[in-house]
């Protein structure tokens, strides 16, 4: 697993075992992933602060989407945990259920994309109330390798979400 460790979480929040009316838990095996581990050996990872240094004119902004040196298939078919920033796609009512899973706020919207190897298309069965454009939050869910095209960035990956939470 290349390093990464494996980590059980069980979905029990603080006070909710102490309430009277008893609430069911679940856990979920996953392997807890960062952004930097997205990234194919050898290639750089730019840091998400000098992510936000590139002049735009106000042209579309997947023109400048640097390229992607290649995506990683070490956690295909794989429950991971990724943290990131909503970019919203799809809505169900109030909920969101499809979206770009970034690694830093303004990413795709206000700067350009970063490649595709470090965007995510989540998709979720549950529409997820977030609280606004750019939430932190982390993600848990099937993950692999994806080749897509949306409005916004060519994206290198895709995650069936099974939680998602806030950060």
């Amino acid at each position: 697993m290349g390093g990464k460790r494996l980590i059980r979480r069980d979905a029990i929040l603080g006070l909710s075992a102490l309430a009277l009316v008893p609430r069911p838990a679940f856990s979920i095996d996953y392997i807890d992933l960062e952004w930097s581990d997205l990234v194919p050996e050898g290639e750089s990872f730019i840091p998400p602060m000098l992510q936000g240094i590139i002049d735009h004119d106000g042209s579309s902004l997947i023109s400048e989407q640097p390229e992607s040196g290649g995506l990683r298939t070490d956690w295909n078919g794989k429950t991971v945990r990724l943290p990131g920033y909503i970019v919203p796609i799809d809505y169900s009512g109030t909920g969101v259920t499809a979206f770009i899973l970034v690694p830093f706020v303004g990413a795709c919207v206000h700067v350009p994309p970063p490649p595709a190897n470090q965007l995510v298309f989540v998709t979720t069965q549950e529409p997820y109330e977030n609280s606004g454009l750019f939430e932190a939050v982390n993600v848990v869910g099937m993950f692999g390798t994806a080749s897509m095209t949306t409005q916004l960035a060519e994206i290198g990956y895709a995650l069936s979400a099974d939680l998602i939470e806030p950060f």
